[in-house]
């Protein structure tokens, strides 16, 4: 197969009009709502054209930061998100080692099990979770969305790790074994730094899976422990949506997933490409 460099001039016009193409796509709800919000309310609503000109204000962020408590509703999200992601991994890599390293009776139906739990949609078990927290007298708490945030997002994270710990090679775990190491030290010492790229990877994906999680999130909670998504479907007015103030808690929302995800780019794609070339 020929290379990018020896294509015809029409083959790579037609490749970057394809993704030229794919970019608007996929750039053009985002531009809508930060350019929503930073309009003045009566051009929100007078506006004919999306791209037409505007002077821009920041009074909708003003009053979402400032005016509402939206400020402890990122709040609980991001310790929610955080200690999901944490409990997620280190649970899941345990997880990953035992599949990737041990062959015991049963463990290929048990790692099915553990996806096919991942493909129940969340819908089904919202009821079921609510009853369970509400019995445990965990509703609207951390404990709650902490405990159903981790249900979706660990087999997740157990099936993305198992990869990169099949790929680690034995050599390196006999080596540690014969100078003495434990299983424990030889889990830590030797395969969680191998499989760091994996681990930055599934992080990131339990942290935006908790971060942007909504059903769990207005099931299980009320007001005292409200999370941002919810938040944001509270600002429905009598007369209509508050579009303004709606778009500029959801550019907040948006900001730390993408700062994330451009901050550890390097460490994504490196992860990707080693789990796919495993």
């Amino acid at each position: 197969m020929f290379g990018f460099k020896e294509w015809s001039v029409w083959k790579k016009v037609l490749f970057y009009l394809v993704v030229l193409a794919i970019l608007v796509v996929e750039l053009f709800p985002i531009y809508m709502v930060v350019s929503t919000s930073l309009k003045p309310k009566i051009k929100i609503w007078t506006s004919i054209s999306p791209f037409e000109s505007f002077k821009p204000t920041l009074t909708n962020y003003q009053n979402i930061l400032f005016e509402r408590s939206f400020l402890d509703y990122l709040k609980n999200s991001g310790i929610i998100a955080i200690v999901t992601t944490i409990i997620s991994l280190g649970l899941g890599s345990l997880a990953a080692y035992g599949f990737a390293r041990f062959k015991f009776r049963g463990s290929g139906t048990l790692s099915l099990g553990v996806l096919v739990s991942r493909m129940i949609p969340p819908i089904t078990l919202s009821l079921p979770i609510f009853l369970l927290v509400s019995r445990m007298g965990l509703l609207d708490t951390y404990g709650a969305l902490i405990l159903a945030h981790t249900s979706f997002s660990l087999p997740y994270v157990i099936w993305l790790l198992i990869p990169f710990f099949k790929g680690v090679p034995g050599a390196f775990e006999e080596a540690a074994m014969l100078d003495g190491a434990g299983r424990l030290r030889v889990f830590i010492s030797i395969f969680l730094p191998l499989v760091a790229p994996g681990l930055v990877v599934a992080a990131i994906f339990s942290f935006i899976m908790s971060w942007n999680d909504f059903l769990y999130a207005l099931v299980l909670t009320s007001s005292t422990i409200k999370t941002a998504p919810v938040a944001v479907s509270g600002f429905m007015g009598q007369f209509g949506p508050d579009w303004g103030m709606m778009t500029a808690a959801g550019t907040i929302i948006l900001l730390p997933v993408f700062l994330l995800a451009l901050l550890l780019q390097k460490y994504i794609i490196q992860g990707l490409t080693f789990g796919g070339e495993k």
